[in-house]
């Protein structure tokens, strides 16, 4: 009885510990989508917790932001591994995932917090995968002749985070003005283009470069 009374306790403290650590995650998207220099002690207001909860999973901000990111790349890369593996159309396998992920705000918060700690080797294995991933969804669809000649697939990763940034007071946080406006987005992106933008188009080693940023500056 003793032993049945200690695991349930055991297991009651994981599970308190796991609600905790949701909440902080769940806290820490909003404050750093919003702004990647808050302070970490704005994360455990946001989140109910106190700063010492808060530093027993993550000892720094660093760790919280790795984490962050972590988490954003792998539900981006499961989203278009989603789309990759569909048989839809490629057009309306494209649209639907973009849903999804200005809906997860998954890609939008990994492209945020670039530049802002240094990743480690796992987390630019994970961009590159991402990178490589989104490409090839890209190129899918221009094949079937449904995107614009003039545009990257660094573009589209661009605009999307563009997108992901709005966020208004309000019982749904903005999520329905951004459906608003990447359905706008992909009215322009849709083959044929009425006119040719200027300019050259955003690159891979544009985005790769933002990853960098925290190494080279030393800070």
């Amino acid at each position: 009885m003793a032993g049945e009374e200690h695991r349930s306790s055991l297991s009651g403290r994981r599970a308190e510990a796991q609600r905790n650590n949701g909440r902080i995650l769940d806290a820490a998207r909003g404050v750093f989508l919003a702004d990647p220099e808050a302070p970490i002690a704005k994360v455990a207001e946001q989140a109910g917790v106190g700063v010492s909860a808060l530093y027993r999973r993550y000892p720094s901000k660093e760790h919280l932001l790795r984490a962050l990111a972590e988490d954003g790349l792998n539900r981006y890369i499961a989203d278009l591994e989603k789309a990759l593996a569909s048989d839809a159309a490629p057009w309306d396998t494209y649209v639907s995932c973009l849903e999804r992920v200005i809906d997860g705000q998954s890609q939008a918060l990994a492209q945020r917090l670039a530049g802002t700690f240094t990743p480690t080797a796992e987390l630019t294995a994970l961009a590159g995968r991402a990178g490589s991933l989104a490409e090839e969804l890209f190129q899918r669809v221009r094949r079937a002749g449904e995107l614009r000649e003039d545009i990257s697939e660094a573009d589209v990763t661009l605009l999307l985070e563009m997108v992901a940034f709005i966020d208004l007071p309000g019982a749904d946080g903005g999520a329905a003005l951004r459906r608003r406006y990447l359905a706008l987005l992909l009215q322009a992106l849709h083959a044929p283009a009425e006119a040719r933008l200027p300019g050259r188009p955003a690159s891979h080693a544009d985005l790769v470069a933002r990853w960098r940023q925290r190494d080279e500056s030393g800070t």
